[in-house]
């Protein structure tokens, strides 16, 4: 009887001590694009999903988008050092601009901060101590882009780079390159001023002098749906929708409105819906639990969507996470 009661006790009090010890609930920012670039709205979708997992542990999200793409380095220097001045215990961050970002998360991580990846930036995970990277690989990205408009026909394409100098917009016009020339295909590249970004008219403007002034190019990939929105303008307003198919990374309702009607060749989808969940979800658990996935990196794409398969993609648009 008294072994009972001492074991009962003893029972009682582990439990009460491990009941008293709370578990850890993660505080985590999440870093994305410009607040004008629709694409991180998809992002979004993602992270607010996982967010409803992070609460329920205890945890906080906190998003923060750049104000535009004008002044971009700094900007993202600015939304780290604000997170870690919020004491956050994680960040999930794309890499666009290493020479800046880098170095600010590297300071980070000093601070005891965990850095997750995603969207951008797979070539310095190791330099920012990332515990995983969820996105598309941009260059095998693009090379299956080149390679696609170069066996569909393309003889010269035109890749548009609208953030010059953002390393994985850089990246996809070089798989461009690679997989439109080993498919007998000519790759040249529009680079246009970042302060026109999401400026449909100024792009679709520049496009158009391109198509104008080389007759010979046949095929148009831009690195953003609403840019293919611009493309496409451009085609068509010279008339030259029987010459120049149109494709693009990422998509848009538009975009597969224009896919279903044979206006737009096809789109590069890296599934942001899924980098955004991912990344979050990931990086509470890794705090929370000290979980890891065994595959790194986590590749979200690319898989190109074109009219054999828009259907199942204008499904997952109708729910807002395509």
């Amino acid at each position: 009887m008294t072994l009972t009661k001492t074991l009962k006790a003893t029972v009682a009090t582990a439990v009460l001590a491990t009941s008293a010890v709370p578990a850890f609930a993660a505080d985590i920012a999440v870093i994305a694009g410009s607040i004008e670039d629709g694409f991180f709205n998809l992002i979004k979708k993602g992270v607010d999903d996982a967010t409803l997992m992070v609460e329920a542990n205890g945890g906080s999200v906190n998003y923060l988008r750049t104000p535009n793409y004008d002044n971009f380095g700094p900007d993202l220097v600015n939304l780290i050092n604000q997170a870690v001045a919020q004491g956050v215990d994680g960040i999930a961050i794309p890499v666009w601009v290493p020479e800046a970002q880098v170095p600010a998360l590297q300071a980070a991580v000093e601070k005891g901060v965990t850095i997750m990846m995603y969207n951008s930036g797979q070539q310095v995970k190791e330099d920012v101590h990332g515990v995983n990277y969820f996105g598309s690989d941009e260059y095998v990205a693009g090379e299956a882009g080149g390679a696609y408009l170069a066996q569909n026909g393309a003889k010269k394409i035109l890749c548009h780079i609208h953030t010059p100098g953002a390393i994985n917009h850089e990246t996809r016009c070089s798989g461009v390159e690679a997989g439109g020339t080993a498919n007998g295909a000519e790759v040249v590249i529009l680079r246009t001023p970042a302060n026109l970004d999401g400026d449909m008219t100024g792009t679709a403007e520049s496009i158009k002098s391109e198509l104008v002034a080389d007759p010979s190019i046949d095929g148009v990939i831009t690195l953003a749906s609403w840019s293919a929105d611009a493309a496409t303008n451009a085609v068509a307003q010279i008339g030259a929708g029987d010459r120049v198919m149109v494709g693009s990374f990422d998509m848009n309702p538009a975009v597969l409105s224009r896919i279903q009607a044979g206006t737009q060749k096809m789109a590069i989808d890296q599934q942001p819906y899924l980098q955004g969940f991912l990344a979050t979800s990931m990086l509470a658990a890794h705090l929370d639990f000290g979980t890891e996935l065994a595959t790194d990196p986590v590749l979200t794409g690319p898989a190109i969507v074109d009219a054999s398969n828009v259907e199942s993609a204008l499904a997952g648009v109708a729910k807002g996470a395509r």
